[in-house]
This record gives C-alpha cells, structure tokens and sequence, in this order.
C-alpha cells in the first residue's frame, strides 16, 4: 500500500482546528483534494461522496466513511476514515487514514497519516511514482492553506489566489529570461529564482508541513495503517461530537 504522512503545527486552539477539518463544508474550501465533499443523510458510521474536477469538466467521484473517533484525557483526539473509489479513472481504489489532533505550547499538533491501494495492477503502481508525491504534496500545501485561514485570517480563496499569482510570476520570470536573453547562466539563474526564493509568509507552501513520521512519534503514526499491530496500538471508539 503507498503511504502518506504531513503534520503542521497551528496557532489556534483545538476546537477551531477539529471543526474546521470535521465540517464537510468547511473542509471542502481549504482541501484541493477535493471539491466537494456531501454527507450521505441517515447513514450509521457517518458517510460521505465526494468529487474531485481533475480537468475541467472531468470529475473523479468517491466515497468515505467515519470509522471512529478517539480522546484522551491530555486533550489529543483523533478521528479515523475509510475511503475509496468504484470509478474505474481514480488510480485509488481504496484506503484507510486518521487525522489527529495534539495540543502543544501555543496551538495544535495537526497530523495525518494514510495509506491507499491503487487499481490498474503493475501500471497503477508505476502512475503512483508519479501520483503519490503529487498527492503527498496536495496534502500538505492544503494543510498549509488551512493553517493560514485560522492564524491569520487569509481566506482559502485568498490564498489560492495568491499562489497562482505567485506561480505566474514565477513561470514569467523565466519565460522572460529565455525570450529576452537565452544564455544558459541567465536562463539557470532565473530558474534558482522560480523554484529558490520562499513564498510568501501568506501564500500556502507544502514545504512548510513536515512530511516524514519522527522516531520519538506515537507508535500509530508510524505503524504502516491496516496492519494488525496499527490497530492493536489505535483503538478507536464511534464517532461522537468533540
């Protein structure tokens, strides 16, 4: 199964950050995984579709389902899901993951970790070389993006805009290096420019989000998810209101 794992840290207390995340509304904003995500009305474990626009007009649709909750008496709580897809176009065919939420100095601790399968056979797992760091990377410049919606007030809207702004300066600077002048120093300078210099403080960055698993982390953040010794170490009971 390939796997992902980003955590951030944010200025804001607990309750902000698990209804933020918790609220498909909420959540659909600030996530670019997806584009909307619905709640599946009477449905026991609580259940969800959801729909990505991969093109425009091109939509991979999806579902999930809330497999329980967790609190302890520190004030951590984590929130467990299943999700996959029957669309025969999502190289995921289905998965498992948990977000967790760990109070520290100043904020929280916002952490996910996941693992899915894909579907195609040996050519999904040859699009997943290239897939799975994108998604990995997705994951965490949303993390990023939601970061700055609740520390800083900058909308998620806001701050789409002001990454494609960003990125168009980016691609111009060296557009105008090579149309203008050509030589390779110019062109390679303008290059480490686009991909060197920081964004800026309110423009959401996956480099920002820590992506790797540490060792002195809890066992369930860096135990492969589904494995028996995962559950054993995570339990989980039904979802309930934080």
């Amino acid at each position: 199964m390939a796997r992902v794992y980003v955590e951030t840290i944010i200025s804001a207390p607990l309750e902000e950050v698990w209804a933020a995340t918790q609220d498909h509304r909420r959540h659909a904003r600030w996530d670019v995984r997806f584009g909307r995500i619905d709640p599946v009305p009477g449905s026991v474990p609580e259940a969800f579709t959801y729909a990505t626009a991969v093109l425009p007009g091109v939509e991979i649709a999806g579902h999930g389902e809330h497999s329980g909750e967790r609190r302890q008496a520190d004030g951590s709580a984590t929130s467990a899901l299943r999700f996959g897809s029957a669309d025969p176009r999502s190289p995921i065919r289905d998965g498992s993951g948990y977000w967790r939420y760990v109070p520290v100095p100043g904020g929280v601790r916002f952490l996910t970790g996941y693992a899915y399968r894909t579907r195609w056979g040996r050519t999904g797992r040859l699009v997943d070389l290239v897939f799975g760091p994108v998604f990995g990377w997705a994951t965490a410049w949303s993390f990023d993006r939601l970061r700055l919606w609740l520390e800083h007030g900058v909308s998620p809207e806001s701050a789409r805009r002001r990454a494609l702004a960003e990125l168009s300066a980016r691609a111009a600077l060296v557009t105008a290096a090579v149309t203008f002048d050509g030589r390779p120093l110019v062109v390679l300078i303008a290059l480490g420019l686009a991909l060197g210099v920081p964004p800026h403080r309110h423009t959401p960055a996956a480099r920002r989000c820590r992506r790797r698993p540490g060792k002195s982390d809890p066992l369930d953040s860096r135990v492969p998810l589904g494995s028996r010794r995962a559950r054993i170490a995570c339990p989980l009971v039904r979802r309930q209101p934080l």
